[in-house]
């Protein structure tokens, strides 16, 4: 009888203590990918005023202005973590785009404001990218745990599901072809 009790009061606490864990983990997840969406909501807050600022020099390139506007704005309103990461996966890919057609104008490329404004690109491309390492490096730990045994049990009667990866967009996985950067309509 007492055995059966002990061994009752160690699988309840084995339950708490593996629930209280996948709870943390995914309470981590949340908090970082909060802290990616500060960064996402810095970029949000620079594209428009180095749009504005590049718009009368960039004549040529003004379909990617409008592209990374666009996407800017989809990527505010994205309602899935996954939408959200595919569309700043999108807006990655276009930066290094920007960058060259800005290198492309030498006034422009001198230009204060310009250059104010791309070094606070720069760092917040940084940022993002080390906001993304530490959101994976969470969503890592917390996967493994909703998948491992004997934590998965607990996480499949909870009803805890995996969590998403920020993924890397498709062209920084790539190697580029700097001949095609330059290329001009």
């Amino acid at each position: 009888m007492y055995y059966a009790l002990g061994a009752f009061v160690a699988l309840v606490l084995a339950f708490v203590l593996i629930y209280n864990s996948l709870v943390m983990k995914r309470n981590q997840v949340s908090n970082i990918e909060s802290g990616v969406d500060t960064q996402l909501k810095r970029r949000y807050d620079l594209i428009p005023n180095l749009v504005a600022s590049v718009k009368e020099y960039l004549v040529h390139e003004k379909s990617l202005l409008e592209r990374i506007t666009a996407l800017r704005s989809s990527a505010q309103g994205a309602m899935t973590s996954e939408q959200k990461f595919d569309l700043n996966s999108q807006i990655s890919g276009l930066m290094p785009n920007l960058k060259v057609a800005v290198e492309n104008y030498p006034e422009l490329k001198a230009n204060e404001n310009i250059l104010t404004l791309q070094k606070s690109l720069n760092e917040v491309e940084e940022q993002i990218s080390a906001a993304r390492r530490a959101y994976n490096a969470a969503v890592t730990q917390y996967n493994n745990a909703v998948e491992m045994f004997p934590s998965n049990i607990v996480a499949n009667l909870m009803n805890f599901k995996k969590a998403a990866f920020f993924k890397a967009p498709e062209n920084e996985r790539t190697n580029h072809n700097v001949s095609e950067l330059f290329k001009r309509d």
